[in-house]
C-alpha cells in the first residue's frame, strides 16, 4: 500500500515540477510586448490544462518499452515514499488539501448557480447574430455570455439608448467572439483545476492571465474589423459611474488595460512574432512533457 501512494505522490511532484516550468516560460513569454493578444490567451489555456492533464502518464504507458533511457528523480521518490510512510504526515496533508478543494468546489457550485439564477430571470427575447441567440435582460448586468455549452449573448434592456448603432455592434461583436470561442466553458474547466490545484500560486496567476487575455483577445477581433474606436467610447459610456448599464465585474476590472489598447494607433498584428511565441511555448511545453516522462517512465522502486 505504501509503495502504492509513494508512486503516486512521485508522480504528481514530478508532474508539477515540469508544469510549474511550462506555466513560468509561459508567464515571460506573455510578459513580451510580441505578438497578439489572441496568441496569448492560448497559451495560458495550454499552460491551465497542462496542470492537470496527465500527458507524461499516457506517454509512459505507450512507450514504455521505448524509455530505458529515462531516470528516476531520487529526491522526490524519497520524499513521496517517507510522506506515504508517515501515516499522521499523510493524512494532514490529504485533508489540508481536501477541505481547500471541497471551498473551492463550493464556491464554484455557488457562482454557476448565481449566474444561472441571474440568467434565467427577466429574459425577453431577442435576435439572432451570425446565428448567435441574442437576449434582453432587465436585470441590470452588462453585456455578457451566458451558458456552458450552449451560449448566448445577454444584453441589458435599455442598452440601444446609451449606446449608438455602431457602438453596439461593436460591443455585440466582442462578445461574439466570447461566444463562438466557448469562453465560459474553458474558464469553467479552468476552474475545475483551480479546485483541485487550489494550493499552487502559479494556477491562480494563470487565472488572472486569462481573464485579461480573454478581454483583449475579443477586442483583437472588434479592432480587425476598424470598430475599434468605436468599442472605445462604448466601454467609455458602459464603464461611466453614473451610467447604470456597468460592465461585468471581470471586464471592468481590466478596462484601463482595455482602452490604452484599443486607443493605441492602429497596428497590424504581428503574425512572425504570434509565430515565434507559439514555436518558444510549445518547445517549452515538449520539454515540460518529455522532462516528466523521463523521470516518471521508469518503474519507481521504493525501498522494502
Amino acid at each position: 500500500m505504501h509503495v502504492q501512494v509513494a508512486r503516486v505522490l512521485y508522480y504528481f511532484e514530478v508532474h508539477l515540477l515540469y508544469a510549474t516550468m511550462v506555466g513560468l516560460a509561459a508567464w515571460a513569454l506573455t510578459s513580451i510586448r510580441l505578438g497578439s493578444a489572441t496568441t496569448k490567451y492560448w497559451i495560458w489555456v495550454a499552460t491551465a490544462l497542462n496542470f492537470i492533464a496527465p500527458l507524461g502518464a499516457i506517454l509512459d504507458k505507450l512507450g514504455m518499452k521505448y524509455l530505458s533511457w529515462a531516470k528516476p528523480l531520487n529526491v522526490m521518490g524519497e520524499l513521496g515514499f517517507r510522506i506515504a510512510q508517515n501515516v499522521p504526515v499523510a493524512t494532514m496533508i490529504g485533508t489540508v488539501w481536501l477541505l481547500g478543494a471541497s471551498l473551492m468546489s463550493a464556491r464554484l457550485w455557488l457562482r454557476l448557480r448565481a449566474e444561472g439564477s441571474g440568467v434565467r430571470a427577466d429574459r425577453t427575447p431577442g435576435f439572432l447574430v451570425h446565428g448567435m441567440p441574442v437576449r434582453f435582460q432587465a436585470s441590470g448586468r452588462g453585456p455578457a455570455v451566458d451558458g456552458v455549452l450552449r451560449p448566448q449573448i445577454s444584453l441589458p434592456t435599455g442598452i440601444e439608448r446609451v449606446l449608438s448603432e455602431r457602438e453596439l455592434n461593436a460591443v455585440i461583436l466582442h462578445e461574439l467572439t466570447h461566444a463562438r470561442r466557448r469562453d465560459n466553458l474553458i474558464r469553467l474547466v479552468y476552474e475545475l483545476v483551480l479546485s483541485v490545484l487550489w494550493f499552487h500560486p502559479l494556477v491562480w496567476v494563470a487565472g488572472s492571465q486569462l481573464s485579461l487575455y480573454r478581454e483583449l483577445s475579443c477586442d483583437e477581433s472588434v479592432i480587425q474589423r476598424a470598430q475599434g474606436r468605436e468599442l472605445v467610447s462604448a466601454l467609455a459610456k458602459l464603464a461611466a459611474p453614473r451610467e447604470p448599464l456597468l460592465l461585468q465585474a471581470t471586464a471592468s476590472s481590466f478596462i484601463s488595460h482595455r482602452l490604452a489598447r484599443l486607443a493605441a494607433r492602429p497596428q497590424r498584428l504581428s503574425r512572425v512574432g504570434s509565430a515565434l511565441l507559439i514555436a518558444a511555448f510549445g518547445a517549452a511545453l515538449t520539454g515540460g512533457v518529455l522532462g516528466t516522462v523521463a523521470h516518471t517512465a521508469c518503474c519507481f522502486v521504493a525501498r522494502n
